[in-house]
């Protein structure tokens, strides 16, 4: 079938009008606060949507079709598309003056990575902070799920692209309607937000800082609006034990919040994956904190701020976080956990393979697929055992297809060689063995912080050009969970059928 070129066109300049009324929306809370890029900022908002405005004019007579790889084609273009109009508030108000430095901390944004090239964040006008963090939160859940919840108005159904944009092996509907499952989902996402904005903003923080917090968590992206993350308020337990939850709850499966909602909590505490998700957790946590109470220097090294509530409390609190900040991808820092002892620096370069649950903003392989692959791999020995026995891996108490286990064990081998070639050629810029593992596993898990010269206390500015579009492309493909943008590069994908 011959590719519906204008559809996706149109769908691209639809996504340019949401990333436009975004960006008025940031002009709106610069003008608020008077930081002076009130009118920089609205400018980027009104080119980005004439942009958007002409595509689709152009493109408005086009054939209602969808099929996959149109909505492949969206999908990934639709995020770079996004991440190069995203650029204009920050060049415009000249927060960031190279397109390069730009464009990596718009994709990282979209991305929900939250790896920053800012040297200085606190200088940063407001309305460009909040443009920062608001990359995070449309990114998170997903442009193409908040687009697909009115595709009906434009006479187009949209189970195309939550297929190859939800997060996950698979997109759980929660309704019948594709486009009511959005809805629930993005609803149940902006009740979150608002909902730990409210407390943050209760517990101590301004309501710009719960805000934009709120805004970074519920993404599991990583922003913060101070240069010493999360740590900036060590002093205050409270604001960083709602992170927490909140943090928790992002990286978990939101149908099953939605379920939780609707009183059906059996659903959620039978559920196999959360259940495996919650003891990840709990065990890493006791693991850290152990280690961080008996071994480490509980001062926090480098963390200006004194402890408080006693030892054993804030070596829990810091083990937590930052397990939670890297498991769930949000890279939020409460400390430079490289500095505690050697044997968590790889604990937590390990806990980036993991990821959150599948159905959250989590980046990562994600609990499901490791839960499967583990499954599969004992199975293997009752096989060898009994090779003629029928013996199905099960999920949920229901067997799971053959397709479904090779694919995920396709996408970890397809992930795992990502994350080779990916360390292969940061080292090819000339950085260092340590670093550039850090980096290949940060940027394609979406993490954030990552190790030795880009650790969690340091930035990405030191970065060669070239290894900024790496990481960016590499960012682009663990977001978009490799399938959906690598498929893009088969000569068969583009062949008229």
């Amino acid at each position: 079938m011959k590719l519906n070129r204008k559809i996706i066109f149109h769908f691209l300049g639809l996504l340019m009008l949401f990333n436009g009324g975004f960006m008025l929306l940031s002009a709106l809370v610069s003008f608020i606060y008077k930081d002076g890029v009130t009118f920089q900022i609205s400018l980027a908002g009104i080119i980005t949507l004439l942009i958007g405005t002409l595509t689709m004019f152009l493109t408005r007579k086009h054939r209602k079709e969808m099929n996959k790889r149109e909505g492949y084609i969206v999908v990934a273009f639709g995020w770079v598309i996004m991440s190069l109009s995203g650029t204009l508030p920050y060049i415009l108000t000249e927060s960031i003056s190279s397109f390069t430095d730009a464009f990596f901390e718009t994709m990282s944004g979209y991305t929900t990575t939250g790896a920053s090239i800012l040297n200085d964040i606190e200088v940063v006008p407001k309305g460009v902070l909040f443009w920062r963090s608001l990359t995070h939160w449309i990114g998170g859940m997903g442009i193409i799920v908040l687009a697909v919840a009115i595709l009906p108005l434009l006479g187009i159904g949209g189970m195309q692209l939550f297929a190859a944009e939800a997060p996950g092996p698979s997109a759980d509907k929660l309704h019948p309607r594709i486009t009511d499952t959005a809805k629930r989902l993005w609803l149940i996402y902006f009740g979150y937000t608002a909902a730990e904005t409210l407390l943050l903003n209760v517990a101590g923080m301004s309501f710009f800082d719960a805000i934009n917090h709120a805004l970074c968590t519920l993404s599991t992206g990583g922003f913060s609006t101070k240069n010493a993350s999360l740590a900036y308020w060590n002093g205050q337990p409270i604001i960083q034990y709602i992170v927490i939850f909140f943090m928790f709850l992002a990286g978990a499966n939101f149908v099953l919040s939605y379920f939780a909602f609707k009183g059906k909590i059996q659903k959620v505490i039978h559920d196999e994956e959360f259940k495996l998700y919650f003891k990840f957790v709990a065990i890493f946590t006791i693991i850290a904190a152990f280690i961080i109470y008996f071994k480490a220097d509980v001062s926090m090294s480098s963390i200006e701020h004194p402890m408080v509530w006693g030892e054993a409390e804030s070596a829990f609190r810091h083990a937590l976080f930052q397990v939670l900040a890297i498991v769930t991808t949000t890279g939020f820092v409460s400390a430079d956990y490289t500095l505690w002892a050697p044997f968590l620096v790889v604990f937590f370069f390990g806990l980036m393979f993991l990821g959150g649950s599948a159905g959250s903003t989590s980046g990562g392989v994600k609990v499901v697929r490791h839960l499967i692959m583990i499954k599969n791999g004992f199975l293997e020995f009752k096989r060898a055992l009994h090779p003629s026995a029928i013996l199905p891996v099960r999920y949920n108490k229901r067997a799971i297809s053959g397709d479904i286990v090779f694919n995920i064990l396709g996408f970890f081998i397809l992930y795992m060689l990502s994350f080779i070639i990916g360390s292969l050629v940061f080292s090819m810029f000339g950085i260092d063995y340590k670093s550039s593992i850090g980096l290949a596993a940060s940027t394609l898990g979406n993490v954030g912080p990552a190790l030795g010269d880009f650790g969690p206390v340091n930035n990405y500015a030191p970065l060669p050009a070239l290894g900024k579009w790496w990481a960016s492309f590499l960012m682009l493909i663990g977001r978009l969970e490799l399938f959906t943008v690598l498929i893009l590069f088969t000569p068969f994908f583009w062949r008229n059928r």
